[in-house]
């Protein structure tokens, strides 16, 4: 199933948390990020937390064990999984960090499940302090979306994963998943033949249903984990029926056809309607 794509958000939809506010409620430094919030950009405040939090004594190891113990559907691991066991393109575009969710990952055992994780740089500098950049530097080239916070455009980021796939020549759709209002511009990128999933009473969902027409994608709509796994495979199950009834209809059947035995898709799971309408 190397022609389906599948890009996650992490905060809110991988994880049931935002994993910023996880990792400053859980160190403590809640009352100084509110301080702090309205001076400067989110993106900009998670690196000056990060050097406070390192000021009071906390180490990055401190942060990796608080890391670990994120809340998360217990359906959203097995689904990732199951959809890289099933050869989907898995990919992440978050505006979290990449120590934050590289170290999540790992610690599920599912980072090898994602070509791909498009998000801001997070690294350890020489003092073992966490420093968290900006994806896109916007004091030196602002990105110029009006849609989207200055530090990231999840919808260029989606351009450019279509571009690459157009020079490689490759027919693939793809399914965005997401939550929070940054994930309502790349879901405007996609095209007739793509997906989005909005998680139902997010930010993402309400701007898409104040007007819905704006979106060439099918959207469907997801609550929970349970409900994100279920209408992710079916949309696989779709999609992948589509095209192989789309191969069948310009391939003619050989004589040896029977030789060529492939193992069945799975079902796809029961209960839910295939499509949300909003």
């Amino acid at each position: 199933m190397g022609g389906i794509v599948v890009v996650f958000d992490f905060d809110l939809t991988i994880l049931d948390c935002d994993s910023d506010n996880w990792v400053i409620d859980e160190l403590s430094a809640t009352d100084l990020f509110n301080h702090l919030r309205p001076t400067m950009p989110w993106n900009s405040l998670m690196d000056r937390m990060m050097m406070e939090i390192h000021s009071q004594g906390k180490t990055i190891e401190d942060v990796a064990q608080v890391l670990k113990k994120v809340p998360m559907h217990p359906r959203i691991v097995p689904a990732i999984k199951a959809a890289h066991a099933l050869g989907c393109d898995l990919r992440i575009v978050s505006d979290a960090n990449a120590f934050f969710i590289e170290t999540i990952l790992e610690h599920l055992g599912i980072k090898q499940c994602f070509t791909e994780i498009n998000t801001n740089p997070g690294f350890v500098d020489g003092e073992g302090r966490l420093r968290v950049l900006p994806y896109h530097d916007f004091t030196k080239s602002p990105h110029g979306c009006p849609l989207c916070p200055p530090n990231m455009c999840k919808g260029k980021i989606i351009e450019k994963i279509q571009e690459r796939i157009r020079e490689e020549g490759k027919k693939k759709r793809m399914i965005y998943v997401g939550d929070g209002s940054g994930d309502y511009c790349p879901s405007m990128k996609l095209r007739e033949s793509d997906f989005v999933m909005p998680r139902r009473d997010f930010p993402v969902w309400d701007l898409i249903s104040r007007e819905p027409s704006l979106l060439k994608a099918q959207v469907h709509g997801w609550s929970n984990g349970q409900d994100l796994e279920t209408i992710l495979f079916r949309l696989i199950h779709q999609i992948t029926s589509q095209d192989q009834s789309s191969f069948s209809s310009v391939i003619p059947p050989s004589d040896d056809c029977k030789n060529n035995v492939h193992d069945p898709l799975p079902p796809p799971p029961p209960s839910l309607p295939l499509q949300h309408t909003i």
